[in-house]
C-alpha cells in the first residue's frame, strides 16, 4: 500500500471521508526526541495531498485535520476536516454524541438478538491494555456499546455483529466484547490465544458514520468492507455449506 492508494469515499470543500486501510496508524506518536518513526500514517498521506490542512486542528503539528481516530488494525470510515471552522463543528458533534458510528465485528461464540454493554473502561496498571474489571485501573471512564446480531456462522462458533459505540473510548469495542466472553476474531491484544481463523488482524471495520450538517440536513457515509475481511466471511460461509452438504449426502 502506498500513499496514493487511500480510497476517498466522499469529499467537499470542508471535509473528506476515507476508507482507512488496516495497518495504517492515523498519526505519528508523540514521543519526545523521536522524529522519524517508521510505519504508514494517514497524516503523511493527508499532508501530501492536502497541504492546506497543516494548520487545522487542536494539535496540527501532530494531528492535522484529525477529528477522531481508528486503531491501526481497524479499517474503515475516517472523517477529516479541511479547515478550522469545520474541525470545530465536527469536534463538537463527537463531543455531544451527535455522531452515529456503525462498525462490523466478527466475534467468537454465539450471540442472539441485540445487546448493550455498559461498563466503565480503564487502563491496567503498568500495561497498554484496557479493561472493565482489573484491579488498580487508571483513567477509568464510562463507556457504552450497543450491538445487533447480523449472522451466526459455523453453528454458533462465530457471530457477525453490527456495533454502535455510544461513547468513544480507546479500544472500546474490543474491550467490551471481550468482557462478555465474545472477543473480536483476530484481536491479538484482547482475543483468543491460538486463533483458528486465518486472519492477520482483528475483524473490526468502521462501516459507516452519520451526522447532522450545518444547514440542517444529515450526512450518512459508508465504507465498503475490505477484501481481507470479505474473504474471511466467504470462507466461513463456504465451509459451513460444505459441512451441511456432507451431512446430507454422506
Amino acid at each position: 500500500m502506498t500513499l496514493e492508494n487511500i480510497d476517498i469515499i466522499y469529499e467537499n470543500k470542508d471535509f473528506l471521508a476515507i476508507n482507512k486501510p488496516a495497518g495504517w496508524t492515523v498519526h505519528r506518536p508523540k514521543i519526545a526526541g523521536v522524529e522519524n518513526v517508521g510505519g504508514l500514517f494517514i497524516t503523511d498521506w493527508l499532508l501530501k495531498r492536502y497541504p492546506e490542512v497543516k494548520t487545522v486542528g487542536d494539535d496540527p503539528v501532530l494531528r492535522p485535520g484529525i477529528v477522531h481516530r481508528l486503531d491501526k488494525d481497524t479499517s474503515g470510515m475516517l472523517l477529516i476536516a479541511k479547515n478550522q471552522p469545520t474541525f470545530e463543528y465536527l469536534k463538537g458533534l463527537f463531543q455531544t454524541g451527535q455522531v452515529t458510528k456503525t462498525y462490523l465485528a466478527l466475534v467468537h461464540g454465539k450471540l442472539l438478538g441485540r445487546g448493550k454493554i455498559d461498563k466503565p473502561i480503564g487502563l491496567r496498571s503498568g500495561s497498554v491494555k484496557r479493561s472493565t474489571n482489573a484491579r488498580d485501573m487508571k483513567m477509568v471512564k464510562d463507556a457504552v456499546t450497543e450491538y445487533r446480531v447480523l449472522k451466526v456462522l459455523q453453528k454458533g462458533k462465530y457471530t457477525l455483529l453490527e456495533v454502535h459505540p455510544l461513547t468513544g473510548k480507546t479500544h472500546q469495542i474490543r474491550v467490551h466484547l471481550a468482557s462478555i466472553g465474545h472477543p473480536v476474531v483476530g484481536d491479538q491484544l484482547y482475543g483468543k490465544k491460538g486463533e483458528d481463523v486465518n486472519i492477520k488482524r482483528q475483524f473490526l471495520h468502521a462501516e459507516g458514520i452519520e451526522f447532522p450538517l450545518k444547514d440542517g440536513g444529515r450526512m450518512k457515509i459508508e465504507a465498503d468492507l475490505p477484501y481481507d475481511l470479505e474473504e474471511i466471511l466467504q470462507s466461513l460461509a463456504m465451509s459451513e455449506e460444505a459441512r451441511i452438504d456432507s451431512v446430507e449426502y454422506d
